[in-house]
């Protein structure tokens, strides 16, 4: 296959992968975190309790130009995942040629990491452009000098900032990797770089402004999901082989074994060693982090997705040509093509209480028309609130009820996110309200902030599959409450040393 070739299939692999996830994306409902964001972007702001705001800023730009559906949302991610394969289909052609970016551009359409960053509308699948763009534009500046390049690297950092966190991981890989390159060091003395970092860090400044503001509850958040609770920490293998088993799913085994192989064979590879070495540094200390940090926690397996995108191409670079890559590779592709059917059809044969996308995606519009029937059977139907004592609950529900109403989560028991920063208790004092939860027996601890409280009603989702005909997918408790007294919004912490609780609560 010769170059012009192979640059015309790199455009049709991406082009169809493109195509048909565009297809995919309006075929199933959404899952609890993607109606999460969604409700983020009715809430527009410039920080959110859990994440940078970018997401919910492409959320409501897609909604407001394609409507509110599941196609909108996640029209966002499903560019961004296909933004992140061209920078690394043209990073592979620029380091080594169009045939290795065949391999990259098909690689990223395979995996189901990638897949899944698209059409599950998560910051991830922002984050992911916005590293492969920073990784190109690094690349061409290392080599070019030039502020405009150093410049251009700084924003997509920045940007990627806006979107993850995990984004910070980039320049003390970058930096790194030019304090050991010989050749390269001399760079950290001049002011480029370093005029890059500085547009990168003011295009974050506001999210560090909005948390200055409300207690630095994002910082928080993310110190205690890396480990950090405010008592000691445990050294445990328990959830390694967890970490592990969940990379080898989302890269697929012979993928993620490709990988490992290119990290090990790297540093003295027959590629051109300063190429190699950029691709390694930009790579395995963010996968390094991430397995360090699960000898203390759980570690969910989307995390480390950023770092895998350099040393997938550094595999494709030195493995492209076998046989082996080439089966690791359909391997992939079926596993993924297996995954996204399931999105749309129950085809696989698993039962539905471990059928995760089941219970992510099944069943939130008939519950949300089962709540809107009991709201209007309400003494007071218009004085009469929506709430979910899970955020996802609450989300849910607020995207598939009619009229799309503004729903409540009461978190007093369950964990801070970022309803407590929108509503107020008085506006809702004295009103009453119809809610659903997932543990028996909570209508009895409602009774803290309502006046009155009906017993609870239980309400049992199925689905059907072709292997085992019809299933209980999920069990929930409606409740009707009359009289909210306050008290119940905001989550109050259980231990004094929560390093997730700040000083008003």
């Amino acid at each position: 296959m010769n170059e012009h070739t192979a640059r015309r299939q790199v455009w049709l692999i991406l082009a169809l992968g493109l195509a048909l996830r565009l297809l995919i994306s309006g075929q199933f409902l959404l899952t609890p975190d993607e109606a999460n964001y969604w409700q983020w972007s009715r809430y527009l702001d410039i920080g959110y309790h859990d994440h940078p705001p970018m997401i919910a800023w492409t959320i409501w730009l897609a909604t407001r130009l394609f409507g509110q559906t599941e196609f909108a949302v996640r029209l966002p991610t499903i560019i961004g995942m296909s933004a992140a394969s061209v920078y690394l289909c043209l990073l592979a052609a620029r380091w080594f040629s169009w045939r290795t970016a065949v391999q990259a551009a098909l690689l990223s359409q395979s995996l189901l990491l990638m897949n899944g960053s698209a059409l599950i509308a998560t910051p991830d699948g922002l984050l992911l452009p916005c590293w492969a763009a920073a990784c190109y534009c690094a690349a061409v500046a290392i080599e070019s000098g030039r502020q405009r390049d150093w410049l251009a690297t700084g924003l997509c950092f920045g940007l990627g900032l806006l979107s993850k966190y995990t984004m910070l991981l980039f320049p003390a890989s970058l930096f790194a990797f030019l304090l050991f390159s010989r050749e390269r060091r001399a760079a950290l003395l001049t002011r480029q770089p370093w005029i890059g970092l500085l547009a990168g860090l003011l295009l974050f400044a506001p999210v560090v402004l909005w948390n200055a503001r409300n207690g630095w509850v994002t910082f928080r958040h993310v110190l205690f999901q890396g480990g950090v609770s405010g008592e000691a920490s445990e050294f445990t293998l328990r959830y390694l082989w967890e970490f592990l088993g969940s990379q080898a799913g989302l890269l697929s085994p012979f993928v993620f074994l490709f990988l490992i192989a290119a990290w090990l064979r790297g540093w003295r590879s027959p590629l051109p060693l300063e190429r190699t070495r950029f691709l390694l540094w930009l790579s395995l200390p963010g996968f390094a982090a991430f397995l360090l940090l699960s000898l203390h926690g759980r570690i969910y397996g989307n995390w480390p997705a950023p770092a895998y995108l350099t040393g997938l191409l550094l595999a494709a670079a030195l493995y492209g040509r076998q046989r082996l890559w080439r089966f690791g590779i359909g391997v992939a592709a079926v596993m993924s093509a297996a995954l996204l059917l399931q999105l749309i059809q129950p085809a696989l044969p698993v039962p539905a209480k471990w059928d995760r996308i089941a219970q992510e995606t099944v069943g939130w519009d008939a519950l949300a028309q089962r709540l809107e029937l009991a709201r209007q059977k309400m003494p007071r139907p218009e004085q009469t609130f929506i709430f979910g004592l899970r955020y996802q609950f609450a989300s849910e529900l607020a995207f598939y009820m009619p009229g799309q109403p503004r729903t409540v989560s009461i978190n007093r028991w369950s964990r801070p996110n970022v309803y407590d920063f929108w509503f107020e208790e008085e506006p809702l004092i004295g009103m009453d309200a119809v809610g659903v939860h997932e543990h028996k027996g909570m209508d009895a601890v409602l009774r803290e902030v309502f006046e009155e409280v009906a017993p609870e009603e239980v309400i049992i989702q199925r689905r059907s599959s072709p292997w085992f005909g019809s299933e209980e997918l999920r069990r929930v408790y409606l409740v009707r409450c009359r009289g909210y007294k306050g008290g119940g919004l905001r989550w109050r912490p259980k231990l004094a040393g929560d390093i997730r609780a700040v000083r008003s609560q």
